[in-house]
């Protein structure tokens, strides 16, 4: 199976667990529906790692080593402090 983009693989890995969910399925189309989810699955999570490679060669240090740390959000600054700097 040729790797599809993440958007695409995950909309249908999506669809694939609503499917299974209603429990209407045969048992053995369900089975093909769980063994298709399950590649599905794991081309989301390739894809996945190979980003997080990417950001963390991203984030270098000044000497060029490596220093991975964690992404969070920040929360919003309020108004006056955008303004005010």
């Amino acid at each position: 199976m040729a790797q599809l983009k993440f958007e695409t693989a995950l909309t249908r890995l999506e669809e694939t667990v609503k499917s299974l969910e209603d429990g209407e399925l045969p048992l053995e189309e369900a089975l093909k529906v769980f063994e298709e989810g399950i590649r599905l699955s794991k081309s989301c999570m390739k894809t996945l790692a190979e980003a997080e490679k990417k950001v963390e060669v991203l984030i270098e240090g000044k000497k060029g080593s490596k220093k991975p740390r964690s992404f969070s959000v920040k929360p919003a600054e309020s108004e006056d402090e955008v303004l005010n700097g």
